[in-house]
């Protein structure tokens, strides 16, 4: 099989299984948390780091919501057998990289990752997501190219495939929807703070032999578990979150 076909199945298969990168985290960080010493950190060293983590993440689902909040019906969407595309997004987040979705996924787990206070695992995940997504990405734009020619080729050439250049930002022409955000990204929210509160309480559980739950992460996540109820019941049982022109 040539390279190229090898690459794109690759692509088409780790498209399909994107959804478990999350819990292949969760569990590799077990270890990441156990022997990373904690004891010569000062209290405000700790917060700075937790700042940032939760800024990491906070703005990687701020870029992802954008994305899905600008895009029209048909695409982006959490399709998971195949590749979907009606249309060829150019315009607003999209003229400025061809992957913001990964984008924000890249921030949005990296803040959990940066949360267990080790650098290096930091740069083992970031080296392992490139390797995963440069094949899916790959794979989408062999089909994005197969079916939209020389407008994709147009397009490739002017928006970055994963690192955003706002030189050529074109205003997008899709008004930007909170609904469809608020029915499409909770469940992401929600993993992503299970992710933080995941990380906190192994982390006590190693370096204080204490298996607890801290006040403020268990309140936050209570908040965000009703928050994400709501919502689901909203998506499932009415037609409030419904947008005419995405649905």
């Amino acid at each position: 099989m040539a390279l190229i076909h090898s690459l794109e199945k690759e692509g088409n298969f780790l498209f399909k299984y994107r959804g478990q990168i999350p819990v292949i985290l969760f569990v590799a960080a077990i270890p990441v948390i156990y022997f990373t010493p904690i004891d010569w950190m000062s209290d405000n060293y700790k917060m700075v780091w937790t700042i940032a983590a939760i800024a990491l993440s906070v703005f990687g689902f701020v870029f992802r919501a954008y994305a899905i909040g600008t895009t029209p019906k048909g695409t982006s969407g959490r399709n998971t057998k195949k590749q979907v595309a009606d249309v060829l997004n150019s315009t607003g987040i999209y003229s400025i990289v061809r992957h913001p979705l990964y984008v924000g996924n890249y921030f949005m787990w990296i803040g959990i990752v940066a949360y267990t206070f080790n650098i290096y695992y930091v740069i083992i995940v970031t080296l392992a997501y490139w390797l995963y997504y440069e094949r899916i990405m790959f794979a989408e734009e062999r089909y994005l190219e197969s079916k939209f020619g020389e407008d994709y080729l147009s397009w490739s050439l002017k928006a970055p495939a994963f690192i955003p250049s706002f030189k050529n930002y074109i205003p997008s022409s899709t008004p930007f929807s909170m609904r469809t955000v608020l029915r499409r990204e909770y469940a992401g929210v929600l993993a992503t703070v299970i992710g933080f509160v995941f990380v906190e309480v192994a982390r006590v559980y190693f370096h204080e032999t204490v298996f607890e739950f801290p006040d403020f992460h268990m309140k936050f996540l209570a908040g965000t578990v009703v928050v994400t109820l709501i919502l689901r019941s909203l998506k499932k049982y009415t037609s409030v979150l419904k947008d005419k022109e995405r649905d």
